[in-house]
C-alpha cells in the first residue's frame, strides 16, 4: 500500500498553502497534522509487513486516523 494515499497533502493538493500556513501558524493543527502523518506511517508500516498488530487492533488505529482526519479537514475547511 502506497504510504501516501491517505497524506492529507496529496489528498488536498488544492490546499497545500492553506495546510502550511495552519502548521505554521496553529498549535493546535500543528499537533493534530504531526498526530495523522506519525499514525499514517504507523499504519502503512504494519499494512505492508513491517510491523505485526491483531485486525481489530489496526482497525481501531484507522479509526483514530479517520477521526485526525476529520477534524484537519474541518479546521481547513473554516480556515
Amino acid at each position: 500500500m502506497d504510504l501516501l494515499k491517505h497524506d492529507i497533502a496529496h489528498e488536498f493538493p488544492a490546499l497545500k498553502d492553506k495546510i502550511h500556513t495552519l502548521k505554521t501558524t496553529h498549535q493546535h493543527f500543528a499537533k493534530l497534522y504531526t498526530e495523522y502523518d506519525e499514525l499514517n506511517h504507523e499504519i502503512a508500516k504494519i499494512e505492508t509487513g513491517g510491523a505485526v498488530m491483531s485486525d481489530e487492533a489496526l482497525e481501531v488505529e484507522k479509526k483514530k486516523r479517520l477521526k485526525l482526519k476529520d477534524e484537519i479537514v474541518q479546521m481547513l475547511n473554516k480556515a
